[in-house]
């Protein structure tokens, strides 16, 4: 067991009549993640994937007792999806779903500061704890059970640094894709309390990028609070200010949120910084 998902998670597949929700609910049907309702408004008696389909949250809360929503609505009702999970008292809302307008996003964010419910996402990948539980999109097969957590801003590289870790043979407690947008419900501070807690995670991976203050707020963390060793890299080194490169949140900002800047941080931190992504596997390597 890793942290977020697990055997016990129970999952609701919010959009699940559209295309891609019901191709990922079947992917994570055979990957043995117990998926117990599908939310589409008007559809609710159909049932998709052998997934009874409701038409509202708490409606399929009160019948199945899902606990965890995953979101493939698209952009202009995800923020909705988003709050009405939460309102019907899902504990973990991954939304998978990318060009949510920000202002949307300061909506929900301020919403959830008064709940009990933690959103990973928007525009994520998802999060997995190999061989329990894949609530999100990622190559299941890449994966393996192990003792290294990994959390992520970018999807495809954090792809690349589990496929590099599985073929070492280091496996993954779980994987987490926080996502890559200006606003996103949990950061890399978030996550490292959680694989700091979790007793089946021994070394924590953090895949970072120009943007934002996410990975200095990370590596104050790390230096006060983190016992376990962290391997970090960071994308971007030679993207020019003031382009967006790729995520929402990606971009250089006057003097801030250069890649530079975040690698110093970690460094002073004491975090083990790779310079090329196929490094991190063999810094980790060392440590496990």
């Amino acid at each position: 067991m890793g942290i977020l998902v697990g055997r016990d998670t129970r999952l609701l597949v919010q959009g699940i009549t559209g295309r891609e929700g019901a191709f990922h609910t079947q992917q994570m049907t055979e990957y043995g993640t117990p998926v117990v309702a599908g939310v589409t408004p008007g559809r609710g008696g159909e049932w998709m994937a052998g997934v009874p389909v409701f038409d509202t949250v708490s409606v399929a809360v009160q019948a199945t007792g899902a606990n965890t929503s995953i979101i493939f609505v698209p952009a202009r009702a995800a923020a909705d999806a988003i709050l009405e999970a939460a309102t019907a008292g899902i504990a973990l809302v991954v939304c998978i779903t990318e060009g949510i307008p920000a202002l949307d996003m300061v909506k929900v964010s301020a919403y959830l500061e008064s709940c009990n419910t933690r959103l990973i996402g928007p525009n994520c990948p998802g999060v997995i704890t190999p061989g329990e539980a894949r609530v999100g999109i990622m190559p299941a097969h890449i994966h393996q059970p192990g003792p290294v957590g990994v959390v992520s801003r970018s999807g495809t590289l954090t792809y690349e640094v589990v496929y590099a870790l599985s073929k070492r043979g280091i496996g993954q407690s779980t994987v987490v894709g926080i996502g890559g947008d200006m606003i996103v419900g949990s950061g890399f501070v978030e996550m490292l309390e959680l694989f700091e807690s979790d007793p089946h995670t021994d070394v924590v991976v953090a895949i970072g990028e120009i943007g934002g203050d996410e990975e200095q707020r990370a590596a104050e963390y790390v230096a006060d609070r983190m016992t376990k060793p962290v391997v970090a890299f960071i994308a971007g080194l030679t993207a020019p200010p003031g382009k967006r490169m790729g995520h929402a949140g990606a971009i250089i900002s006057g003097r801030s949120g250069g890649a530079a800047e975040k690698i110093r941080a970690l460094r002073e931190a004491g975090v083990h910084v790779a310079e090329q992504p196929a490094q991190v596997a063999e810094i980790v390597a060392s440590l496990v």
